[in-house]
């Protein structure tokens, strides 16, 4: 497995490359290329095309959960998939993968903070698979669906509101998931944003692949400023599952990677990092 960080909020080569606060990822795997998560804006497609990435060649993407810093780029996205078909080129319709509450409308303090894009207005350029329950993309690689919230410590707080079924909710996203591959060393586990929880997604990824070995953590982990028992029970866990590695990035801030730095190693990421395992 390969992934190429496109989008985040620092970079780290001297390619000129940008970033952005948001996230997405290129994995291939086995033949197949996914990208999980698309960013905020086209930040996405320039550095796809400095890091000589071609996005119009996609078997998948997949979308952690519903926020603008994870979706906007959906829209720059599907724009360059139209014009390459006005060019004449053929271009691949990926499948689209995503828990069935990704595209609800969301707002915060009073702000739209949910997907610019819907189904029907994407469902010329991408096929659908919504699904709360895992969705198997390679032999290696999974899509873990809705996670179960098993940890007394996380995703104690509602982001916003959801609209649900025509009711508005607190949002405590649900929609909110990761992948895992399972590599011969253990699971890499790849996330966008961790609002579920990063202990209870390493948990769910755990039970879902049948191996309690973490070779890595990839991703945002939902630490920017937590509360002092979030950062307390993370460290805790952390210590106790002594993964190989953490590439800590995104939503998450310096002291809570030092924190974890005395406990697990972990490693710099940026827009350009490739990662092999």
């Amino acid at each position: 497995m390969k992934l190429t960080v496109l989008v985040d909020n620092n970079t780290l080569t001297d390619r000129y490359l940008l970033a952005e606060p948001g996230a997405s990822y290129f994995i291939e795997d086995e033949g197949k290329k996914i990208l999980f998560d698309v960013g905020y804006s086209d930040v996405l497609l320039a550095n796809a095309q400095r890091l000589s990435i071609d996005l119009l060649d996609v078997d998948f993407v997949v979308l952690s959960h519903g926020h603008l810093d994870h979706t906007w780029g959906l829209d720059p996205l599907a724009r360059l998939y139209s014009e390459a078909k006005m060019r004449g080129r053929k271009v691949r319709k990926p499948m689209l993968v995503t828990h069935p509450l990704t595209f609800s409308a969301k707002r915060n303090r009073g702000l739209s903070i949910g997907s610019l894009l819907q189904e029907e207005r994407l469902s010329d350029f991408f096929s659908f698979k919504f699904s709360r329950e895992p969705v198997r993309l390679t032999e290696r690689t999974v899509f873990l669906g809705e996670i179960e919230r098993v940890n007394d410590f996380e995703a104690k707080r509602p982001l916003g509101k959801i609209l649900e079924d025509g009711v508005e909710k607190d949002d405590f996203l649900l929609d909110d998931s990761a992948l895992a591959y399972e590599s011969p060393d253990g699971l890499v586990i790849i996330t966008g944003c961790s609002h579920s929880g990063i202990c209870n997604i390493v948990e769910h990824a755990k039970k879902i692949c049948g191996d309690d070995r973490v070779l890595d953590i990839i991703g945002g982990l939902h630490l920017l400023n937590p509360p002092p028992q979030q950062l307390r029970g993370t460290i805790a866990y952390m210590k106790s599952l002594r993964p190989g590695s953490v590439h800590a990035c995104h939503c998450t801030d310096l002291g809570s990677k030092t924190a974890l730095s005395s406990v697990v190693d972990v490693k710099e990421v940026g827009v350009g990092l490739r990662v092999e395992h």
